[in-house]
């Protein structure tokens, strides 16, 4: 039998079979499996050298190596202190969010005391000399590489010349080696290991950005994520100002660690006091609640905003922004069971204001105070703000890092906090359940027209 000289992979899961088919068997995506042609290998297998021995744990030089920084002090909190020589570190996030505006920063700064490469498969050095321009930084003596070559990228790269390497995008990039198309999974792993080889021989920093698919997850094999040393990603609305960058990988620092930076016309700053910036057009209406939120290992004041109204549908509304709908769902079965708000012919919208995406179940006890304030008319005091997660039972639960929430909210002037029966403290209002905290806010609200 002749032997096979080309299989297929699925461009979405990276699932590979010996023969085409109309839909992934892995991952149920039609028309999303490609013909690749299978890399030479050797026929037979190595022998292993005798000189090859193991090295003990003990025997290791301890080499610590000296970050740099990347001249945004968020992002140095959250890659752990700074960059470190030899790291590749891997950047995603929705179209237009700032990634490339994000690295093109840090490059210009790190480019006025040594050498940053920034190579470019998506636009011309003409392109990126106009949002230079645009960012006040046109005049730093950065070296542009458009091409969408990986063979050139590293052949630079492994001239050890430069401190920072930015590659724009990792997709876009064509290995000589593979016939695959740019974006392919075989592309991106094989991309990825060359840029790593480079990286760790040369020493030289190097951040990949990377493109995320309609569902917000990185495009490309989960391998990606594994050969990186540290994976960001930065969140937020494009339509907002405010971005928030976290890591959910880095080997060489923490991952509770989160950057909040705001966009301007000359590109991001930093945030000194977000939850200031975040409340700052805040009004006392009905279905506005104060949730103190956790980015990270970091304390923000967030205006959860709601609208209830009577449907028209047979089937009631539920649109969230920011929200995970299905929590909204549970959440207004729960008032409608425990505290008997009659919402099953009820439309219920809510949103978080600022473009921030809240999962935290520490939101739940915010949000339904956001939801019965809008449906009774009422307000709820300026002064008052809340966090918990709510159970099925209606009871409120325990979440992580409570006195830091109810430190922060003290902090910014609110006089109490409602929170779970097992916080205590000056200003804090423990609550058992939803009924005792839809009790406490009616007494203290005043109803609108």
């Amino acid at each position: 039998m002749s032997k096979a000289t080309s299989i297929y992979v699925c461009q979405e899961c990276g699932a590979k079979s010996s023969k085409w088919a109309g839909r992934c068997l892995q991952c149920g995506t039609w028309e999303s499996i490609v013909e690749e042609a299978l890399p030479a290998h050797a026929s037979s297998r190595k022998a292993v050298s005798s000189s090859i021995k193991p090295t003990k744990l003990a025997d290791v030089e301890d080499l610590r190596v000296a970050r740099f920084s990347s001249g945004v002090k968020e992002l140095d909190l959250v890659l752990g202190g700074g960059v470190v020589p030899g790291a590749l570190m891997l950047l995603s996030g929705d179209p237009g969010v700032g990634k490339s505006t994000l690295v093109l920063q840090v490059a210009s700064v790190i480019a006025a005391k040594g050498k940053v490469l920034y190579v470019s498969g998506e636009e011309s050095a003409r392109q990126i000399k106009l949002r230079a321009d645009r960012l006040g930084v046109g005049a730093v003596d950065l070296e542009l590489l458009a091409t969408t070559s990986v063979d050139d990228a590293t052949a630079l790269i492994d001239t050890g010349d430069y401190q920072l390497v930015i590659i724009d995008s990792i997709q876009t990039l064509v290995a000589a080696e593979s016939s695959a198309a740019a974006g392919a999974p075989s592309q991106i792993t094989l991309s990825a290991n060359m840029i790593m080889q480079s990286a760790k021989t040369t020493h030289t920093a190097c951040i990949v950005i990377g493109h995320v698919t309609k569902e917000g997850t990185l495009a490309g094999p989960k391998l990606l994520e594994h050969l990186v040393d540290v994976v960001l990603s930065m969140e937020g609305d494009q339509y907002g100002t405010l971005r928030v960058v976290k890591a959910s990988k880095n080997r060489f620092g923490a991952t509770s660690d989160v950057a909040l930076l705001e966009m301007g016309e000359s590109g991001f700053r930093e945030v000194v006091n977000p939850s200031e910036i975040l409340l700052a057009e805040r009004r006392d209406l009905p279905g506005s609640a104060v949730f103190v939120a956790l980015e990270g290992t970091r304390p923000l004041m967030v205006e959860v905003q709601a609208l209830v109204s009577p449907s028209v549908l047979s089937y009631p509304k539920r649109a969230a922004v920011g929200l995970d709908q299905n929590r909204l769902g549970l959440l207004a079965a729960v008032l409608t069971k425990r505290a008997g708000i009659p919402l099953s012919d009820q439309d219920i919208y809510v949103s978080i204001i600022g473009g921030l995406k809240i999962t935290e179940p520490a939101v739940d006890l915010a949000l339904i105070l956001a939801i019965a304030s809008a449906y009774y008319g009422t307000v709820i005091p300026g002064s008052l703000a809340s966090f918990g997660e709510v159970g099925l039972a209606g009871e409120i639960r325990s979440v992580n890092l409570m006195q830091a929430r109810a430190k922060e909210a003290t902090r910014l002037g609110f006089d109490h906090v409602l929170a779970p029966a097992a916080l205590k403290g000056k200003g804090v209002v423990g609550l058992a359940d939803i009924t005792a905290a839809l009790a406490r806010i009616k007494a203290s609200s005043k109803r609108t027209k």
